[in-house]
């Protein structure tokens, strides 16, 4: 997977991206990456252009598809991110950040 195409990201997230995929150790060749058209409101924007992306990560059976902005590269991105939340979720589900965050609105909410 190429991070040259995050040019509308800033460095630092992109940096931060790259950190965690190093950390757990992750081989980025193994991701599929597919681009289909998108569904739902954006009229011929979303009709005609291919923005929505699949990534696959066999090794764990995980599928990610993102269509949350109209811009390709943005929605790859955050894909990718949302691919490395969940393969951190199976691998190394006490160093994950979002994991903490999720308990810790848990446990205000019992409060």
């Amino acid at each position: 997977m190429n991070f040259t195409e995050f040019s509308e990201i800033t460095p630092a997230k992109v940096a931060a991206l790259k950190e965690r995929i190093a950390r757990l150790g992750l081989d980025l060749r193994l991701v599929e990456e597919q681009f289909t058209r998108g569904s739902g409101k954006g009229g011929q924007k979303i009709n005609k252009t291919s923005n929505a992306v699949l990534l696959k990560y066999p090794p764990l059976e995980l599928i990610v598809r993102c269509q949350r902005e109209r811009k390709r590269s943005l929605n790859r991105f955050l894909a990718l991110r949302e691919l490395v939340d969940r393969i951190e979720f199976k691998i190394s589900p006490q160093t994950s950040e979002r994991l903490k965050e999720m308990d810790r609105i848990r446990r205000r909410k019992a409060r």
